[in-house]
């Protein structure tokens, strides 16, 4: 069957059109920087497709190089998580003041194909939209999918599932916790930054334990990228970063440049009670190795999280 596609996969019934453009704003991506916004814009292609340009900054002052030569893989969660609430707002019709919980979030890199010699070139993200619930007019929760291309080639792949609550039922869930807002819990000090493959003690998210394989979660609340607004909970990308952290602390692998991350969460992890991270080495060679880490508070599982660090990955395609 004849593509009928035209320039950059747009149909090509709609060559006579340009569709319109919607600029990603810090509100959208829920930032308080411009700085830590890398979608830039989207263009919607369907009733759940959408394309979706972005950047990623040579450096930054969190999802900066953890070498001198790659994009540290984890900014690719990140972008999703962004692209993911800026579409439920503006495409999906959750409003403002929506609160939402990450349920699972899996990325696919090949970090070799995220040189920083590349970095001004933008990134080209297609993303598709599915599991889309509806509560009324506004939204329940949805899936989203998405592959990332720069200078021509697939660099990765993710999909996370991402569910919404309505201010007054948050409010009910979390009266406790949303009572205490803002009070500052002053952290624990950290692991030494070389040993989890950072370059500053503050972004450390790490403590020490008294049990091998085991690290306390270190939450800095004043941190201006990981806490960006006050919050009630842990969010789910300081646990997706403890969960990288751990990985490499516990296989030395050094930098721990993922090619392939999984998570799920299970419950919210409190910023008041100690959350202890576990991590089991699943298999390590000098080309490969894997990490299971999974996150505990209260007795309670909070997370759970496989990370693999291959020499060559090749992305899976998720589209």
């Amino acid at each position: 069957m004849e593509d009928q596609t035209g320039e950059q996969g747009l149909p090509a019934n709609a060559a006579a059109t340009t569709p319109s453009r919607t600029r990603v704003t810090p509100e959208l991506a829920h930032r308080s920087r411009a700085a830590d916004v890398f979608p830039v814009e989207w263009v919607r292609l369907s009733d759940d497709r959408f394309r979706v340009t972005a950047r990623w900054p040579a450096d930054h002052s969190f999802f900066g190089p953890v070498d001198e030569h790659h994009h540290d893989p984890m900014i690719v969660g990140e972008t999703v998580r962004q692209i993911s609430l800026a579409l439920a707002h503006a495409e999906f019709g959750a409003p403002a003041d929506t609160h939402f919980v990450m349920r699972d979030l899996d990325v696919f890199t090949d970090p070799a194909a995220l040189p920083l010699a590349e970095a001004a070139e933008p990134v080209t993200v297609d993303v598709v939209c599915s599991e889309v619930r509806r509560r009324g007019r506004g939204l329940n929760s949805m899936r989203t999918t998405m592959e990332f291309h720069r200078a021509g080639r697939l660099v990765a792949s993710g999909t996370g599932s991402t569910g919404c609550t309505s201010p007054a039922a948050y409010r009910r869930l979390r009266a406790r916790q949303l009572a205490a807002l803002g009070v500052r819990i002053p952290p624990p000090a950290p692991v030494p930054p070389e040993r989890v493959g950072r370059h500053r003690a503050e972004d450390v998210v790490l403590a020490p334990a008294d049990r091998p394989d085991t690290w306390l979660l270190r939450v800095d609340t004043g941190h201006p990228v990981l806490f960006p607004r006050p919050n009630d909970h842990v969010p789910g990308m300081v646990l997706f970063e403890a969960a990288r952290q751990a990985a490499a602390a516990a296989s030395g692998r050094l930098p721990f440049l993922p090619s392939e991350l999984s998570v799920s969460f299970s419950r919210y992890a409190e910023l008041d009670s100690p959350c202890w991270i576990d991590t089991d080495v699943l298999e390590k060679d000098e080309d490969e190795v894997t990490v299971r880490v999974t996150g505990r508070q209260d007795n309670q599982p909070v997370f759970a999280a496989t990370l693999t660090c291959a020499t060559t990955a090749p992305v899976r395609p998720l589209l």
